[in-house]
């Protein structure tokens, strides 16, 4: 079985709607296919998936004694295709206890399914965290926008030292070293991974060799949702030279996905995008990504066998996804004008707000950068 956790820094990027729409689509090239909503704080999943708000979940399987996770893993009306409820309903569910979380993991490895898709909940926490690390083939979901892409460089900080810590053993020196960071808050806060590595290896180096053989197994995939231009990938180059610069981590990309108001009309709809316009721009862009991943799959006989994959080619060819998803979106709003079902105002008000939209952004990363020039000492 492989295992997709699909994850984020911060909110409202798209994962859910990546995580219903790529398990829905794998379902339907013949995969079988179990989805779970692991955002436990915020179970929303079900509503993308436009499936009744379920009876029992994650949170009920917990907290009540003696349950089965089998009674909790139903079927959907899409190919293919099962579902594990969240429960955001039930109070604390969101803060698992260690053996809780060991517990649903244990559960979902134990499922029968050819994938395994975990949409995760925003942010770093250690729940999170070990979801995430389930697979050595975790994926990141971003937006260009600059909160976002500081947010994803932070979510892979916290994984590094995540395995990082899994790695050192109990009274040992690196240990006593890590605990003084916890407690100098600036200091853990400003940690450079490569140098906290170099300094693990000359101080203890057993922690470093089972440091390297959890990274060099660790190989995380990045998507970039919500494109308003070709020229944003720009934005995956810079979080990936900076993941590799401070934290010694490389991500193949996997694909872009243009924003889409469809989307909305989708939710609203209470369908999928990819069932609701299977020939939009937006639905295309999930079914590419979903072929990238079975043919990934389907190249590997498990999750620790290592798919040589040329890391450089996966952004060029998203490159190349994005303008000729571009043309694809011109092309459309060409063939609406000319058939009378967009105006030439309809058109001038999109471009009025997508400036708004610039402006702000313009403004959010000059904030930014103030704040990053602050920080260096």
């Amino acid at each position: 079985m492989h295992i997709i956790p699909i994850a984020s820094g911060k909110g409202g990027v798209g994962k859910s709607l990546i995580a219903a729409n790529l398990s829905i689509a794998l379902g339907q090239a013949g995969k079988r296919v179990c989805l779970a909503d692991l955002d436990l704080g915020g179970s929303n999943l079900h509503m993308i998936l436009g499936t009744p708000s379920p009876s029992r979940g994650i949170g009920t399987y917990l907290s009540t004694p003696n349950s089965s996770f089998e009674e909790i893993v139903g079927e959907t009306d899409y190919e293919n295709l099962s579902f594990i409820p969240g429960d955001a309903e039930i109070p604390g569910i969101a803060n698992l206890q260690a053996g809780q979380r060991n517990k649903i993991i244990r559960k979902l490895i134990g499922l029968q399914a050819d994938y395994l898709v975990l949409d995760l909940g925003a942010g770093t926490n250690f729940n999170i965290l070990d979801f995430f690390l389930i697979s050595n083939k975790g994926i990141i979901i971003t937006t260009p926008t600059p909160t976002a892409t500081v947010n994803a460089y932070l979510f892979l900080k916290n994984v590094a030292f995540r395995q990082i810590t899994a790695a050192v053993k109990k009274d040992s020196a690196t240990a006593d070293f890590l605990d003084r960071l916890k407690r100098d808050g600036t200091a853990l806060q400003r940690v450079y991974i490569p140098k906290l590595l170099e300094h693990i290896k000359a101080a203890d180096p057993g922690t470093y060799a089972a440091y390297l053989g959890r990274a060099s197994r660790f190989h995380p995939r990045l998507i970039l949702n919500m494109l308003e231009n070709p020229d944003d990938t720009e934005k995956a180059n810079k979080l990936r030279r900076s993941c590799q610069q401070y934290l010694d981590i490389d991500m193949e990309h996997l694909g872009v996905i243009y924003r889409d108001d469809l989307q909305d009309t989708a939710l609203r709809s209470r369908l999928p995008i990819i069932l609701y316009k299977p020939q939009s721009v937006l639905a295309q862009a999930i079914y590419r990504i979903a072929d990238k991943i079975i043919q990934s799959g389907d190249s590997a006989e498990d999750e620790d066998v290592d798919v040589l994959v040329d890391l450089d080619e996966s952004y060029q060819n998203a490159e190349a996804e994005a303008s000729a998803d571009f043309a694809a979106k011109l092309g459309y709003l060409e063939e609406l004008m000319q058939a009378g079902a967009l105006s030439m105002g309809d058109l001038i008000e999109t471009v009025k707000t997508q400036q708004l939209e610039i402006n702000h952004l313009k403004k959010e990363n000059r904030l930014l950068k103030s704040k990053i020039l602050k920080s260096i000492p």
